[in-house]
């Protein structure tokens, strides 16, 4: 008779757990996270050093994403939440001039809201739609863009923990001074510098995906503990790829140009410049030839397939570095010890493997298991888009592939 009695009460309690989870599946908000890991390179989720990011992989979808060009941060963060590539989009460097702002050079640090006017992101949509969004970090978060600004942001602070990071997030999750966050991101930096510094191979890069993956961890605890897991679709990205970059193999604009005849916007795997009046000829006649380890273009030349060299903010003249070179000048050599050492870097090809980012969706949109062929990473936004119920820009990208994924 006891033992029965017992077993009614586990069976009660059990019948009740499974109601108040139900309860909590179809009271629980909808949530759409965006996270990037930045210089995450695709191969990386296949080294073991990432149990959580694997397993939201295995029970959700993976691929390897290409990067728009150029494949450099501010550029591809952009383009990830406008569905715009950064010929559209405006940010055509993470460093560039624009005749309609004269006497400014923009770089990572840059706010003034006219560098980030040519495309709405994700959550500037959102708000004008009346739903809340939230940036946990992201390159243009901290800029009033159209007016706009996140219904939630911090000032980028390189500083902050993963931990830290984690758990704004999760706070803002937890406010009740409004209509429940539709779509938020996060972002984490570490990867990307230790492969700059050490190179995508090295032992700083492995430790430093796995603290990620443990801060991903803490980020699936803590909605889980809230009761959100399984109502928050989790969108893994990174902005592009890490390449191995010898400390030797470096060309030194110098020895093809003179570089007193040129205004140099920025050098490294794209290298930007404007010939000085007078020294066009001259500057053509020395860079759009065959060069070794580099190709440049004038921007009404470059090749249709990296879909950039309209915009006004592109400079007169484009060079790409081939994968493991890097571009530089004398003068930036002598300010720079980190070129004396073996490294990495990014922004070569989009099309070249090691570019490859990586793209992990998980969440109840998403069917287990799968793996898609490899897309442009303005088929994210629409992807985005779709998950939050936010009506989207018209962008560059599309749900063509994507779409096999969502369930």
């Amino acid at each position: 008779m006891l033992v029965r009695r017992v077993l009614s009460l586990v069976l009660a309690a059990g019948l009740a757990l499974s109601a108040g989870t139900a309860l909590a599946r179809e009271t629980a908000p909808h949530l759409t996270i965006l996270v990037s890991i930045d210089g995450f390179r695709a191969d990386y989720l296949d080294r073991g050093d990432t149990p959580t990011l694997k397993a939201l992989a295995d029970d959700g979808a993976r691929a390897a994403m290409r990067p728009s060009f150029p494949s450099v941060t501010f550029p591809n963060h952009y383009t990830l939440v406008t569905g715009k590539r950064p010929d559209r989009n405006g940010i055509v460097g993470n460093t560039m001039e624009d005749p309609a702002i004269p006497g400014e050079t923009f770089n990572m640090q840059s706010l003034d809201s006219r560098w980030w006017s040519q495309a709405a992101p994700l959550w500037v949509s959102a708000v004008r739609q009346g739903k809340r969004a939230a940036a946990m970090f992201w390159p243009g978060s901290e800029a009033e863009i159209q007016g706009v600004r996140p219904s939630k942001w911090v000032k980028f602070d390189k500083k902050m923990t993963e931990a830290d990071r984690v758990d704004q997030l999760l706070a803002w999750l937890d406010e009740a001074d409004g209509p429940p966050l539709a779509f938020t991101t996060l972002y984490f930096d570490r990867v990307d510098t230790d492969g700059h510094n050490h190179g995508p191979e090295s032992p700083e890069v492995r430790a430093a995906t796995a603290q990620i993956d443990t801060a991903l961890a803490r980020l699936v605890e803590g909605l889980k503990a809230r009761g959100r897991f399984e109502t928050t679709d989790i969108v893994v990205v990174a902005d592009h790829g890490m390449a191995p970059l010898p400390a030797a193999n470096r060309v030194v604009l110098d020895d093809l140009v003179d570089v007193s005849k040129v205004h140099v916007v920025g050098v490294g795997a794209v290298t930007s410049l404007a010939p000085l009046p007078g020294a066009e000829k001259r500057v053509a006649k020395a860079l759009l030839r065959p060069l070794p380890h580099m190709t440049c273009w004038k921007k009404s030349k470059i090749p249709a397939r990296y879909h950039y060299g309209r915009n006004a903010r592109v400079s007169p003249i484009v060079c790409l570095s081939e994968a493991g070179w890097y571009t530089t000048t004398r003068e930036a050599q002598a300010k720079r010890k980190s070129l004396g050492k073996d490294g990495g870097a990014h922004g070569f090809d989009p099309y070249d493997p090691t570019m490859r980012a990586v793209f992990v969706a998980h969440g109840p949109s998403f069917k287990p298991g799968v793996v898609l062929p490899g897309f442009d990473n303005v088929d994210v936004y629409p992807l985005l888009a779709k998950l939050s119920g936010i009506k989207p820009e018209k962008g560059d990208g599309s749900l063509k592939i994507v779409d096999q994924a969502l369930r």
